[in-house]
């Protein structure tokens, strides 16, 4: 018997709770960082980041992430590399891996130091300062990436300037964004989350914020003091394309496989079958490459394939931003999965089968000689709370398609629902003091015709676009309604048949009975839910063999009612069983009878005594974690970014984004949407359903909603820390984020942001004196400022009206510098 190795000291009980935990590689030895030290980053350094998530009902799940910084060695990144396959080991061998580079990031990686991270210079074997030596001192950022925004910090001279970035000058009084005329306008608004960031972290919330717009220099006081620090204003350059600017094209998979180190192209085609589970594969998607790791493969060929993937990257002479994540058998990501020609459904994470692999993966990694700590469950139950429904008391109205028109069902009808038939549902309510809000749904059933879903389609979109978007708009399948459409009906009974034309026309075509539910023929229904939220009744074939001792059922023979309770019912059910019957035939006599005390009459309606089930009828009980990405269609394809962490922040209301809670599919509309994209969202949708059936095991009949900015339902809401105030700003990302950091809320207010401090007419009053004056103080009766703008002077009045113009050819013989508070009284 081989003796276990002994676990690095420093990964003794990783991974045992929810969170991240950073150790950084010292003498090629990981160590450990206090949590104080969560998010500083030296670039001389290398890192191992674990990410641990609890998901709904499932084991830990690991993401590790070994971070490189630009000044760090080749050795210490190695260790690093390998380091991160030990510690995979000590969590069971199913943690996804990711190679990061300084500066080329992952968003993964990005979402977990919200809203950057700023590297810092040194490291640990230089000696670097701590905070409390360092000297404030003045830096240039350029800010990348409209949602995981990515800083660099480049030399603080105009050069650096172009007018395609954001860039972000933090002094130590004042922070400015100057924002490149061709700059992206959500690249804008992510930078104002940098600048809050760093006015908390570096000034202790106590500095003032200016926006510098490019080319737009006309009396604005900020834009003097911008331009001032850097010796005054000229023309900058046009932008330097470098190799941070190189954007990798996502090329066609190849696949290589890794035995002893070597890699050997495999001219196959891809599907999950050519995985064998004791070898490593590398999948070359160009921008990206996938590590996938067979889950019997030895420790050591996990690590030689580490190391022969970058031996690669080095021969390719691959960019920077190559990707490279490490995936194990059995928990591919979704990016993964997606590369490949098939990949068969039932395979999705967190399943049994995942499981039964992770423990055979810890068992064989332990005969190797690791000591594998087993990761424990999560301890949170995954509760039966009722979920968020809409506020009672609205106004209900249900129509049925019928031919190229819709009719209106009569009030004491509306929760019958023939599967023959479409139907379409609005519900008009309030929620708390605003105004009107719309649920707006079509339904469609399973028996129902092709002509008529495509009619309830056109007429719902058409109600949509009346009421000027407002409506959540859901396409809802039978079977597959959400517990919010179900709560509106009381009790919602679903009906064998049809009544509209289009399906009776079918029906006669076909030479068929339509089978369709008459209050006084033979019926047996079926009661099975236990609250408001699930409480469907359904319409079975009138047979013994259809009962089961955990429902209650409610018999229709045409001159009688009967209600029949299940030995394992609830008395929940047998309310409900109870108002399905008054529901049915109001008014009629009800006869109540228990399982075992049924009348000859009651058998004789269903054909005869037979036998039927005791056991419960598995419902779908699927649960996953939500996730929300951002998409986009190239060449007929849909490509989807998720974004990770995601927050309200996220949704930007220039793009469409999916939310996906495997129950529901969201597709949620930003007000800044071009009209003919809005028209296009259930399309778009549409896609990523069908993208997603073979890849995440969605169903094709999932409910699909789209959701406009500013009325998004209290069931969509649920899933982020929802702000009300944040949905009444108006505006583009930068406007509303520009609004936010500066408290207000409104787009013709001040720009200029300090502690609640001056307006921008009144700190117009200060201008460049300011910039230049020794004293904190305000100047008093200030009768008129200089404002030097290019090789021009303009005089100012205190309102900030301009007088006249004065030329000033000599300005470059000025010297102006910020920090010398030299006086303008003499000029």
């Amino acid at each position: 018997m081989s003796t276990p190795k002994v676990v690095d000291p420093a990964f003794q009980g990783a991974g045992q709770k929810v969170g991240i935990e950073i150790w950084r590689i010292e003498d090629f030895k990981p160590v450990a960082l206090p949590k104080s030290d969560y998010g500083k980053f030296y670039s001389g350094d290398s890192y191992i980041v674990l990410q641990t998530t609890s998901p709904k009902g499932g084991a830990y799940l690991y993401d590790v992430h070994f971070w490189i910084g630009k000044d760090s060695s080749q050795d210490e990144a190695g260790t690093a590399a390998i380091k991160t396959v030990e510690l995979d080991s000590v969590l069971g061998g199913r943690a996804v891996q990711y190679r990061e580079l300084q500066g080329y990031e992952s968003d993964k990686f990005l979402s977990y130091f919200k809203p950057c991270i700023i590297p810092m210079e040194g490291g640990f074997a230089s000696g670097f300062k701590t905070p409390e030596e360092e000297t404030f001192e003045t830096r240039l950022y350029i800010c990348k990436g409209k949602r995981a925004i990515r800083i660099k910090q480049v030399p603080f001279a105009r050069s650096s300037l172009n007018h395609d970035d954001v860039f972000i000058l933090d002094t130590e009084n004042k922070i400015y964004q100057f924002n490149g005329a061709n700059s992206n306008i959500q690249e804008r608004a992510k930078s104002l989350e940098v600048i809050q960031h760093l006015k908390e972290k570096y000034h202790g919330c106590v500095c003032d914020v200016a926006i510098v717009d490019d080319g737009k220099l006309q009396a604005e006081s900020d834009s003097g003091e911008f331009w001032v620090l850097f010796g005054g204003f000229a023309p900058i350059g046009k932008k330097t394309v470098s190799d941070d600017d190189v954007v990798l094209e996502t090329t066609a998979p190849k696949l290589y496989s890794i035995n002893g180190g070597e890699l050997k192209f495999e001219d196959i085609p891809l599907t999950k079958a050519v995985l064998e589970n004791t070898r490593c594969f590398l999948l070359d998607c160009g921008a990206e490459m996938f590590v996938w790791v067979g889950r019997v493969t030895q420790l050591e060929d996990r690590k030689a394939a580490t190391k022969a993937v970058e031996e690669f990257i080095i021969n390719q002479k691959r960019p920077k931003t190559t990707r490279v994540t490490q995936v194990i058998q059995g928990y591919e990501s979704h990016a993964f999965k997606s590369k490949f020609e098939s990949w068969p459904a039932g395979t999705a994470t967190g399943n049994s089968g995942a499981e039964d692999g992770r423990g055979k993966v810890a068992a064989l990694l332990k005969q190797q000689g690791v000591d594998v700590k087993g990761a424990p469950k999560s301890s949170t139950p995954v509760n039966e709370e009722v979920p968020p429904l809409l506020e009672g008391g609205g106004r209900l109205e249900v129509w049925c398609i019928d031919g190229n028109a819709r009719s209106p069902l009569p009030k004491e009808d509306n929760g019958k629902f023939y599967s023959g038939d479409c139907y379409i549902v609005l519900y008009t309510y309030h929620s708390g003091d605003k105004k009107e809000e719309y649920y707006l749904n079509y339904w469609i059933g399973k028996e129902s015709t092709a002509d008529d879903q495509v009619m309830g389609a056109e007429l719902a979109n058409t109600m949509w676009n009346s009421l000027k978007g407002r409506p959540v708009l859901g396409r809802i399948y039978q079977g597959k309604e959400p517990p919010q459409f179900v709560a509106l009906f009381q009790p919602m009974v679903i009906l064998k048949g049809g009544i509209s034309s289009g399906y009776k026309k079918i029906t006669e075509e076909k030479g068929a009975a339509s089978g369709t539910y008459s209050p006084e023929g033979i019926a047996l229904l079926r009661v099975s839910g236990t609250a408001i939220h699930n409480n469907k009744t359904l319409h079975v074939d009138a047979l013994a063999t259809s009962l089961s001792s955990t429902d209650c059922f409610v018999l229709q023979t045409g001159s009688a009612m009967f209600t029949w309770h299940g030995n394992s019912s609830t008395y929940e059910q047998q309310q409900w069983a109870a108002k399905v019957a008054e529901f049915l035939k109001p008014g009629v006599t009800v006869k109540h009878c228990k399982e075992g005390t049924e009348s000859s009459a009651f058998w004789f309606a269903l054909d005869g005594k037979q036998s039927y089930t005791s056991k419960p009828i598995m419902q779908d009980t699927i649960v996953r974690d939500p996730h929300l990405y951002a998409f986009s269609i190239r060449k007929g394809r849909l490509e989807v970014t998720e974004i990770f962490n995601f927050c309200q922040d996220d949704l930007l209301t220039e793009d469409l984004m999916i939310l996906d809670t495997h129950g529901e599919v969201f597709i949620w509309i930003g007000q800044c949407v071009e009209p003919k994209e809005k028209q296009k969202a259930f399309e778009v949708g549409q896609k990523y359903i069908e993208h997603a059936m073979s890849i995440e095991d969605l169903s094709p009949y999932v409910p699909l909603y789209k959701v406009s900015e500013g009325n998004e339902p209290c069931f969509f809401k649920t899933y982020f820390s929802w702000d009300n105030t944040k949905s009444v700003i108006h505006g583009n990302s930068f406007q509303k984020k520009l609004s936010l950091l500066f408290g207000l809320r409104s787009e013709g207010a001040s720009r200029s942001s300090g502690n609640g401090g001056p307006t921008q007419r009144a700190s117009a009053l200060a201008a460049l004196s300011s910039a230049f004056n020794p004293s904190s103080q305000p100047k008093q009766a200030i009768p008129s400022r200089l404002m030097i703008v290019g090789l021009q002077a303009r005089v100012m009045d205190p309102l900030n009206v301009p007088l006249h113009w004065l030329p000033c050819p000599h300005l470059h013989s000025i010297q102006l510098r910020s920090r010398s508070r030299q006086s303008l009284s003499g000029y």
